[in-house]
């Protein structure tokens, strides 16, 4: 029959040299984050709207104060395009939808909304 373990081993010296194994550790600066790839929401000119519309919407959807407002239409009427925010690609296709719905300008000429896209960082 089998007895109760008392915690004692036989056979076995106290003075017996032991191994210990101790892992490698990995400090926090040598870890690699885990992040996202980001993805660039871009804006595209539109000659139906007005800077007062570029400016109102980007203040609404994406809370830019005045100053920004204006570089990024500035930016937009320029160059024919500008990044308005680079984020992971759930909120950059988020934040593209969001320009598609926001609505035409008061101009006659406005069909819709202004055209975004959104492209990954490189």
């Amino acid at each position: 029959m089998n007895e109760p373990f008392d915690g004692s081993f036989s056979g076995f010296s106290g003075d017996a040299p032991t191994a210990t194994l101790v892992p490698d550790r990995v400090t926090r600066s040598q870890r690699r984050p885990n992040r996202q790839p980001r993805y660039h929401v871009i804006l595209w000119d539109s000659d139906d709207h007005t800077f007062d519309y570029v400016e109102g919407m980007l203040r609404e959807l994406f809370g830019y104060i005045d100053e920004e407002c204006c570089k990024i239409a500035n930016s937009v009427d320029e160059d024919g395009r500008a990044t308005v925010l680079t984020t992971t690609k759930e909120h950059a296709e988020l934040k593209r939808d969001q320009i598609h719905a926001y609505g035409k300008d008061r101009r006659e000429t406005s069909e819709g909304s202004m055209w975004s896209t959104i492209e990954p960082e490189e």
